[in-house]
């Protein structure tokens, strides 16, 4: 894949503005494209865009074929005439600044359920056409996934290794049962869906008549309780009840002495590879007909994985497993051609992961807060970059730039305002400075950044199980003063828009 000296901002569209309680698809987005396209940038990052699960989390979503339903928007619900306004009439005094899941689920579902129920009596009859041509169309992943989500509504959101065993591990007669006895609610994930993929695709369509190219986002590993598991049970280590038989972490380190046990069941690739990758193949496929390009999570799981027993408590105990490495690769490339792919190659990495990046020419991750701990031959500090790689300030995953100074110590700050020639007032846009004069092929910063915000305004602390993903900016954020302060940054250090 050619990649041109690009840059971009990272928001994940439930951080849009708006006042439904959470950002989504509609006419603020719309805006926001406006806005990168505007300051001269041609790149948007987002996380997943997935059905969110535990702790609300793009990354342990229900499926990686599916939309997430929070995200779509009742704005162009009302313009489809798929709601009307008296259906918005009970909505919430949601807060500003940050999500309250738990209110604006329960809420949004409603709407979306109002939405189906006005389609069924008739409304807009075109888009009922468009509806069913969907589910054909989309039958191979969409039939078992709405099957799955009315099963577990029907078992009050409980996870499939605890339904009927006739159920859980998918009987033909029980499955045969579940689909006549929850038709509707199956249908009625379908048009979640639907809605979804409809919102999107317009929302797609206008970046790329501004040529804005979009970022996505691929976990390497999936959720257990999820369609992709129940699904696909051969594809992964699992006991007869479904259970995983391992689990993925990462073993202890300099930041933790018992490592990471993030508990999503391993692949099977042995498997994998007598199907020819055909799942996988699937599920980038099904990415890419979303996004332009893709952040591939934890790379480094492709050349060598942390295996740990089913049953463990922490990530001490494991064995490192051999990845399909050059073989899934070969397969990607025979199947899809260039690979638009940017590989997270975070944390302790070896030469095998190095050489799999490398093979394959893809550009790897860089965090600029990463690099004022250890000296000048510290990998994360802009003199040492390639070419062939993306530069951030930091991440979902990091503290923000204001906030990354304010916790670390002394020696750290004192290093970065040597380097960086500052005085540590404008740490964000030092940064945001630091990564845009850099070689690398892409420069990207979260929007908290831009916009000068401390700690509170962090998206993500891995291994906090909740209270998570709920920034969202403020309202008036993206002010003329700061479209101009971009602008002046993209012409100073020459970044380009994409070709359309």
């Amino acid at each position: 894949m050619k990649y041109k000296r690009s840059s971009g901002i990272l928001l994940h569209p439930t951080s849009l503005p708006g006042p439904y309680g959470i950002g989504d698809i509609g006419p603020q987005a719309i805006r926001w494209i406006d806005f990168l396209e505007e300051t001269g940038c041609s790149l948007w990052q987002v996380l997943p865009l997935g059905p969110t699960g535990y702790g609300d989390s793009p990354y342990q979503c229900f499926s990686s074929f599916t939309g997430n339903p929070y995200l779509v928007s009742p704005d162009l619900l009302l313009k489809d005439q798929l709601l009307f306004p008296d259906d918005l009439a009970d909505r919430p005094h949601f807060r500003e600044g940050s999500v309250d899941y738990g209110a604006v689920i329960s809420w949004k579902l409603s709407i979306l359920d109002k939405a189906f129920g006005w389609l069924q009596a008739g409304a807009a009859p075109a888009l009922k056409a468009q509806f069913d041509l969907f589910k054909a169309i989309q039958a191979g992943w969409l039939d078992d996934f709405s099957l799955f989500m009315a099963i577990k509504e029907a078992h009050n959101g409980a996870p499939w290794t605890t339904w009927e065993p006739a159920l859980r591990d998918r009987h033909p007669q029980a499955l045969a049962h579940a689909r006549q006895a929850y038709s509707f609610a199956i249908d009625r994930q379908s048009f979640r869906q639907f809605i979804f993929s409809r919102q999107w695709g317009a929302l797609r369509a206008h970046a790329a008549n501004k040529h804005i190219q979009i970022i996505g986002d691929i976990p390497i590993f999936v959720a257990h309780d999820s369609s992709d598991v129940w699904s696909n049970r051969e594809l992964f280590f699992l006991k007869p009840d479904g259970y995983p038989s391992v689990v993925a972490g990462v073993p202890p380190d300099y930041f933790s002495a018992t490592g990471q046990l993030w508990g999503n069941p391993l692949y099977n690739w042995k498997v994998h590879k007598s199907t020819a990758y055909t799942w996988w193949l699937d599920r980038l496929r099904s990415v890419l007909s979303l996004v332009d390009f893709v952040r591939l999570d934890h790379f480094r799981g492709f050349a060598g994985y942390w295996e740990i027993p089913g049953n463990a408590r922490t990530a001490v105990k494991g064995r490192w497993r051999r990845g399909p490495r050059f073989d899934f690769f070969n397969a990607v490339k025979a199947s899809l051609g260039e690979l638009p792919i940017i590989a997270e190659d975070l944390g302790v990495i070896t030469s095998d992961v190095v050489a799999l990046r490398e093979r394959y020419n893809l550009p790897g991750m860089k965090i600029l807060q990463f690099g004022f701990d250890s000296g000048p031959q510290n990998a994360f500090l802009p003199h040492n970059y390639t070419q062939n790689c993306v530069v951030y300030t930091g991440t979902h995953d990091n503290d923000t730039a204001r906030g990354w100074y304010e916790r670390v110590l002394e020696p750290e700050k004192d290093y970065y305002r040597k380097y960086m020639d500052r005085d540590g007032s404008q740490v964000a846009w030092d940064l945001i400075r630091g990564a845009w004069s850099s070689v690398a092929v892409f420069a990207l910063a979260p929007l908290q950044d831009f916009l000068n915000l401390g700690n509170e305004a962090r998206m993500n602390y891995p291994g906090n199980p909740s209270g998570n993903w709920t920034w969202r900016m403020p309202p008036g954020a993206t002010s003329q003063t700061l479209k101009e302060k971009i602008q002046t940054l993209n012409g100073l250090y020459g970044w380009t828009r994409l070709d359309p």
